[in-house]
């Protein structure tokens, strides 16, 4: 977070003097009828690097603030952590054992798009407006601009919509979420990211998922370091506040003059004292119902070669069990076996594992809970070692 020496004091105003802002800012009653009055400028920078606190300011922002007449960029910073979309497999995008034993924060945003990692040498940037002056274009090629001002780097906004630097790698993914009135746009920035982490957080070892998520397209990616030794996260935080306050809504640099015209930068603090509910908001995100749970429904499908010991009496070939898996907000839902029959005789609880895994958490406790189950279901001992074996190779390795 850049110090409070280099953030400006604008407008004659005390730099926190704008902490407590209302719940909605409205037009000024000497609004002329007609014609198009630019909206004011704020930037907040947030003072916590928790992910859930910064998504619920996100969230609350924008379900509270008026954005008629205003316009709000959020930068904000996490811990190491992983974000993915709102409809994404969390199983899929990122190594989830991994983020566990590294104690790597998983989250789920509300908006769409794909999975990103952060830390504290990433900048995150959300463009707050109303519905109708929703323009991600414009966004992106503030942030390009800030950088051409400030380092002499080749940025630019490709096809998709990413900020590429040198027209190969990726610096900004980016996502956005519209509602009825109001609407954001957000992206990060890649300063200083540690890559190492970054590739083995999002290096999913999930295998035989079949789903209907969306998938994140992978990219090569680089640090702006890199390029430019000199920057910094505190340099760039900085440069893109400025550009934002200069910067009228259809994109004219206004210069020194506009920056005067506007709020400023001010530091807040993501927690119920300054915004009341956000507390809640955090808990939500923070969930295993909303960062697991709203997983869209996928299947899990592995083919196992029977042991020696139970394919002894199995005539026909290949001598094999398919196991499905059908996980449906979190939970085990449907599960299909196709096994050779004489592997059934005596012992109907392999095909009704339905019943028995039925309602079960997906996560890395299932292969112990199933093994429980399968214990007052399927008397031999054999076979039950097996299945318990299948279950246990299918999820170990992402779950």
């Amino acid at each position: 977070m850049a110090p409070l020496s280099i953030l400006p004091r604008l407008s004659g105003l005390g730099l926190l003097r704008h902490a407590r802002l209302p719940l909605s800012t409205k037009a000024s009653s000497n609004v002329p009828e007609t014609g198009f009055i630019e909206p004011v400028r704020q930037v907040f920078i947030s003072q916590s690097t928790d992910v859930f606190s910064n998504l619920a300011l996100e969230d609350w922002l924008y379900r509270h603030h008026d954005f008629e007449h205003k316009r709000l960029l959020l930068l904000w910073r996490n811990d190491p952590c992983v974000v993915i979309g709102r409809h994404q497999n969390p199983w899929t995008e990122a190594d989830v054992p991994h983020l566990r034993s590294s104690y790597t924060d998983l989250a789920r945003r509300n908006s769409g798009g794909g999975t990103v990692y952060h830390d504290l040498g990433n900048i995150n940037c959300t463009f707050f407006t109303k519905r109708s002056q929703y323009e991600r274009r414009r966004n992106l090629d503030l942030i390009c601009s800030a950088l051409r001002r400030t380092t002499a780097l080749d940025v630019s906004v490709n096809e998709r919509e990413d900020i590429v630097l040198d027209g190969a790698h990726k610096i900004s993914g980016t996502a956005a979420k519209l509602g009825k009135d109001n609407a954001y746009h957000h992206c990060t920035v890649l300063v200083d990211v540690n890559e190492v982490a970054l590739h083995e957080s999002l290096d999913s070892k999930a295998a035989g998922v079949e789903s209907k998520a969306t998938h994140s397209v992978r990219v090569p990616v680089k640090n702006l370091r890199a390029a430019d030794p000199a920057l910094d996260v505190s340099m760039l935080q900085q440069a893109l506040g400025y550009e934002f306050l200069r910067t009228s809504s259809d994109g004219v640099d206004g210069g020194a003059a506009a920056i005067a015209k506007q709020r400023g930068f001010t530091l807040v603090r993501p927690d119920d004292g300054w915004y009341p509910g956000l507390g809640k908001l955090r808990e939500e995100l923070a969930g295993h119902q909303w960062i697991f749970g709203k997983t869209p429904k996928f299947k899990v499908v592995r083919d196992f070669d029977l042991p020696a010991d139970l394919a002894l009496f199995v005539r026909q070939k290949p001598k094999q069990i398919r196991i499905e898996l059908e996980v449906n907000k979190g939970l085990i839902g449907e599960v299909h076996v196709k096994v050779p029959m004489s592997l059934v005789e005596g012992e109907p609880g392999i095909l009704n594992l339905s019943s028995v895994l039925h309602g079960l958490v997906f996560d890395h406790t299932l292969p112990e809970r199933a093994g429980t189950a399968l214990d007052g279901e399927i008397r031999s001992p054999a076979k039950r070692e097996f299945l318990a074996r299948c279950i246990q190779e299918m999820v170990a390795n992402f779950a």
